[in-house]
């Protein structure tokens, strides 16, 4: 079966997705199917890129601090989470 699907088996897969989705749809939503489908291709691809875009600037951010100045920062945070969870648990 898998030796079917790599040769002419594939081209009816695909004829009998095609003939599936036109069955489905219909002839008149078949433009509005194509329309949504690109629409949220583009979408995608605009996602993906900002979101590489984002990546590599706090990526060159972090670099540029000091593991001492992470730390320090993590032990100022921490310490006033406790300090705040003192407050609640005294009122």
């Amino acid at each position: 079966m898998g030796v079917m699907l790599m040769g002419i088996g594939t081209e009816w897969l695909v004829v009998i997705v095609v003939a599936a989705i036109f069955l489905l749809f219909g002839g008149s939503k078949l433009p509005q199917l194509a329309k949504a489908l690109g629409q949220s291709k583009k979408a995608f691809r605009e996602g993906i890129d900002e979101g590489e875009r984002e990546g590599t600037n706090s990526r060159s951010k972090l670099n540029s601090v000091d593991d001492e100045a992470l730390f320090e920062e993590a032990r100022r945070r921490a310490a006033q989470i406790r300090a705040d969870e003192a407050k609640k648990i005294e009122h």
